[in-house]
């Protein structure tokens, strides 16, 4: 279904306006959001994806409309994953919580613009070379196969290509200050770590594209549906981080869910590559009977993988145990190195306190593991000492 330009335009404008709101009544001051702000915000964005759902699926026809909701809910999912990383990289860059909602909105506009690149793009290739569905599928099944390797403590790791590059190009002041790009240090006009986080997590974005990208368009060639998929997926993000931010490390089986997600669609893309076929060397250059995965089973399928993913991993009391870890973790050195206001310092405590009791409510066989990590209860210690040794707020 070609879409006139002129839908085009309005669904620009409108990611535009819903992008400008964010900022101007949310982001532009900087403050850290309340569970429930983030919860209605949220479930608000998510609304405003599913009505427009509705409406692709009306004036779109019903198969326009499957595509498009298993194209959110794929990039939806693969975008939960990526919040893995946008965490450690603002505990590596020690972002002050408050100052963290401008990081992420400049991330959210910065992928959209690289992603609508990387769809079009992808679009005049499809058009022009049938072989590039081989491809798409290739890099599915091989990073299906990477989400299986056994996941360390360091798995999502904020040390990227484009981090490295960052850090030696940009050479910033050793402090923030607040949220502003720049600062005036010694007399001088500097850049603040707050520009370096941006690249980083931008930069990040792009990596995160060359997965997602041709995740959706193993589920529907129609770009308008790729694009507003991807858009949508990618609004509300900063809230969902706020949001989940407790539970994320609680997701253990995420990753092995997301191998199966995508390793489904790479098979899917194969058999689209080979009913398509006009590569010489397969099938002398003609087309091979195949059977073909319809976008309905392909939605049934992921829906029902990320249930079940989900469920186990809430459920599973390895990932009670490693939530607990990683949040006491997270708030020991946001306590040390990153707060300065006494009185979130007291918030942060209070928090690491009861993710501390709640690790010695665990099974002793998962105690025991936590107390051979040594930096971690080194960690523990120091935050506990400087508590005691801070005066009273």
């Amino acid at each position: 279904m070609d879409v006139p330009a002129v839908v085009w335009w309005f669904t620009i404008a409108g990611i535009a306006g819903l992008l400008l709101f964010d900022f101007v009544f949310h982001v532009r001051k900087a403050h850290v959001p309340t569970l429930s702000e983030a919860a209605r915000w949220s479930a608000a964005y998510v609304g405003v994806a599913l009505l427009f759902g509705v409406g692709v699926w009306v004036f779109g026809g019903t198969a326009m409309g499957v595509e498009y909701f298993a194209g959110y809910v794929t990039e939806k999912a693969l975008s939960v994953d990526n919040l893995f990383v946008f965490l450690i990289i603002m505990s590596s860059f020690k972002v002050p919580r408050a100052d963290q909602q401008k990081v992420l909105l400049f991330g959210i506009v910065f992928s959209l613009i690289a992603r609508a690149g990387f769809i079009f793009l992808g679009a005049a290739l499809i058009n022009s070379f049938a072989w590039v569905f081989y491809l798409f599928g290739l890099i599915l099944l091989i990073t299906a196969g990477n989400l299986l390797k056994p996941e360390g403590e360091d798995s999502h790791s904020a040390d990227n290509i484009v981090i490295r590059l960052a850090r030696k190009v940009f050479h910033t002041s050793d402090t923030y200050d607040g949220d502003r790009l720049f600062t005036v240090q010694d007399g001088r006009r500097v850049m603040t770590p707050m520009l370096l986080v941006m690249v980083a997590i931008g930069g990040t974005d792009i990596l995160f594209a060359l997965d997602s990208i041709p995740a959706i368009f193993g589920l529907t060639e129609n770009v308008y549906v790729v694009f507003t998929a991807t858009a949508f997926s990618l609004l509300g993000l900063r809230q969902l981080y706020f949001l989940i931010d407790g539970l994320l490390d609680r997701l253990i089986y995420l990753s092995y869910g997301l191998a199966a997600i995508l390793g489904f669609i790479g098979v899917k893309l194969m058999l689209h590559a080979l009913h398509e076929n006009n590569v010489p060397f397969i099938n002398d250059g003609r087309p091979v009977p195949v059977v073909e995965i319809g976008t309905g089973l392909s939605l049934g399928v992921i829906i029902g993988v990320l249930v079940v993913t989900v469920l186990v991993s809430l459920f599973s009391p390895k990932g009670r145990a490693q939530n607990a870890v990683s949040a006491a973790r997270r708030h020991a050195t946001e306590y040390l190195e990153v707060e300065n206001d006494p009185a979130r310092r007291e918030e942060i405590f209070a928090a690491l306190v009861r993710e501390i009791e709640v690790i010695k409510g665990l099974p002793e066989k998962y105690r025991a593991r936590i107390r051979e990590e040594d930096r971690l209860m080194a960690l523990l210690t120091r935050a506990r000492e400087a508590h005691d040794a801070a005066p009273p707020p």
